[in-house]
């Protein structure tokens, strides 16, 4: 499925005969330790007070994710929860009080419940449901109560109930045997949006009565569907759409008379479209070239408004308050964490609220990140995103990665990654490459690699290679592949595959089985599973031919280069086992393979005392097997 994740500080356009520009000659770039890295505040808003006095966040400044409260008028942050084990990711405050809804799951298993955490500090497990996965759903029009989905009747589908903020009952709304994904119920609670996947971009989108139970398809054509919510009036639905057309654009459909009509078309894909409380304001935001583009609205005049200027920052998110006169701007950037910006939209006054980056760290050592594109095997055009070590040069040569992002339909985008600047920091160029399959360059280019994993996709990642080994200043000659998920499968495929391309690989919780991986998706992905082995193909039918041939771990024997695997022990969707299976079919060869398990992480390393020991693991290898050097990052590394 499509995603969109925000990003950017400064794009430069590269055509594919354009080289990146050489940095200004500066005072020696300070290296930083990874533990430095991290030591910054990653945090997201949440809701506003039921007073807007103060706004709901969630951040890890304690190792961990918890929820803390932030002062509009003195920037004030305090702790609502203090986690130590699981992290908490806070979700709304209540609507007339500062109660607070938050989620968790238990060690990475991915099986959320929605907890209640009263204002005297106790905390209540609103869903427990032995073995169910849980979400919020945000509030009622009339804000008594809150919607949650739950597959405790059937752990392969989602269910959504209201529940009542008084009593803490629930009831159903709407009960899903058929497969369908709720995607938004109108304000009467008479309408509710739902969509029903094709394949790993199309699904289909309808609309059904909840009075009636008719359910209406809403497109006609084969194509993918996103519902952006209801009018207040309940008369109209929102939609995204890319009908007989390569990029999303906001359609508006009427519930009585069935007519469309389309409201906005953009070059690129409109990722999200939203309006105000009251629909004073309409928000927009676009996935321009690997940026997210905001553009705001009034919606009285259909003029578009002035927006901030918060210095070339990349904009991710927006929330305006209920009153409409204010609102919370996040942005970032690849050489800065993401700040949130108070703005009032009746005077105009901009206030930063978070300084995230670690204040040890100058800016200016770190790398802003450039939009990169090349020519493929095939001639396509390959969109990367490039970072560049600021003291790499002819006479100073760099050794580089190509940097694979997970999905397999992702997109890598140019927002701050510490283990990105760590590498750059420590005289690594990346790459962070967009191969065929990519979301966010056209429908076309999103479906090229289906049933297609492992060969075209991975010839763009070598024709990066290439890229790279054409720049006057990388060393040809120790070049590496590095990704995480379906990107940590892509390093394994490379380095059983095409054995001589890549000196070294870096495989972060990576498919290596795609036969096990496809007989074993958890059973809340039960709604897209077909669509999923349309893509991939089908474990239990002939298409497992083709799945053995490209799981690596088949194939272990053809590794020659050196190779390191992480891996969370509770993983629900990579098991262990593959990478413990993977790790032993490369030992068995006689081939360095280091091994990196942590007991106490899922999809992906959240805990920060993980991530320092990862991440150090990680560039000591690079440093002894690509650079040809230790590091010594089991010390500190400022100079």
């Amino acid at each position: 499925m499509k995603s969109y994740i925000p990003l950017l500080l400064a794009i430069m356009l590269l055509s594919c005969s354009e080289q990146p520009k050489e940095a200004v000659e500066k005072t020696p770039v300070k290296k930083y330790s990874i533990e430095t890295l991290l030591n910054n505040k990653s945090i997201y808003m949440a809701s506003y007070s039921h007073d807007e006095s103060k706004i709901l966040v969630g951040n890890n400044s304690t190792g961990i994710y918890n929820a803390n409260m932030i002062d509009l008028e003195t920037g004030e942050i305090s702790p609502l929860t203090e986690s130590t084990e699981e992290s908490v990711w806070a979700s709304s405050l209540f609507p007339n009080d500062d109660r607070l809804i938050y989620t968790a799951d238990n060690g990475g298993n991915e099986l959320d419940h929605v907890f209640l955490r009263n204002e005297d500090g106790s905390i209540e497990d609103l869903t427990p449901f032995e073995g169910a996965k849980c979400y919020f759903g945000g509030w009622t029009k009339d804000k008594t109560g809150f919607f949650f989905g739950s597959n405790q009747r059937d752990n392969r589908y989602m269910d959504m109930y209201v529940m009542n903020i008084e009593r803490f009952e629930s009831e159903m709304i709407y009960e899903n045997t058929e497969g369908y994904d709720f995607a938004g119920i109108s304000d009467d609670m008479k309408f509710v949006a739902l969509t029903k996947v094709v394949n790993s971009n199309d699904n289909d989108l309808f609309l059904m009565n909840r009075e009636t139970e008719e359910r209406i398809q809403i497109n006609t054509n084969q194509s993918g569907n996103s519902p952006s919510g209801f009018s207040n009036d309940s008369k109209s639905m929102y939609y995204l759409t890319d009908d007989e057309n390569e990029f999303s654009y906001l359609m508006k459909y009427d519930l009585e008379t069935g007519e469309k009509e389309k409201v906005m078309e953009e070059p690129w894909d409109i990722a999200y479209s939203y309006f105000s409380e009251n629909e004073k304001y309409q928000v927009v935001g676009i996935n321009n070239d690997g940026r997210t583009q905001v553009k705001l609205f009034d919606v009285a005049s259909g003029a578009q408004m002035e927006f901030p200027d918060l210095e070339g920052a990349d904009v991710s998110s927006v929330s305006i308050s209920k009153s409409e006169n204010q609102m919370i701007i996040s942005a970032g950037s690849s050489n800065s964490p993401t700040n949130l910006f108070h703005y009032s939209l009746e005077t105009n006054e901009l206030k930063q609220l978070t300084s995230t980056l670690n204040p040890e760290i100058d800016q200016d050592d770190l790398v802003a990140a450039e939009v990169a594109r090349y020519k493929s095997f095939d001639d396509l055009d390959i969109p990367a995103i490039y970072y560049k070590p600021k003291d790499a040069s002819v006479n100073n040569k760099v050794p580089a990665l190509v940097w694979v992002h997970g999905g397999p339909g992702g997109q890598s985008r140019a927002n701050y990654s510490p283990l990105i600047q760590y590498l750059v920091n420590h005289g690594y160029a990346v790459l962070a490459v967009n191969n065929r399959g990519s979301s966010g360059y056209g429908k076309t280019f999103f479906n090229m690699d289906n049933q297609n994993h492992g060969e075209a996709d991975l010839r763009d990642c070598i024709e990066g290679k290439n890229y790279l080994a054409s720049l006057p200043y990388i060393d040809t000659d120790k070049i590496g592949i590095i990704g995480g998920s379906y990107g940590g499968f892509m390093t394994m495929r490379a380095m059983t595959h095409t054995p001589d391309e890549f000196k070294v690989g870096v495989n972060l919780f990576g498919v290596t089985n795609w036969l096990r991986t496809m007989k074993n998706i958890p059973p809340w992905w039960e709604s897209f599973r077909e669509a999923l082995y349309l893509e991939m193909g089908d474990p239990n039918t002939e298409d497992s031919v083709r799945l053995y041939e490209i799981s690596p771990v088949f194939h272990g024997d053809q590794v020659t280069n050196p190779v390191m695997v992480l891996q969370g022990a509770t993983d629900p969707r990579v098991l262990q086992v593959e990478s413990d299976e993977m790790v032993e079919a490369i030992r068995a060869n006689g081939v360095t393979v280091e091994y990196v398990l942590f007991d106490d992480e899922g999809h992906g390393f959240v805990k920060k005392e993980n991530q320092i020991e990862g991440y150090s693991k990680i560039l000591n290898f690079l440093d002894q097997y690509l650079k040809g050097e230790s590091s010594g990052e089991d010390q500190p590394t400022e100079s």
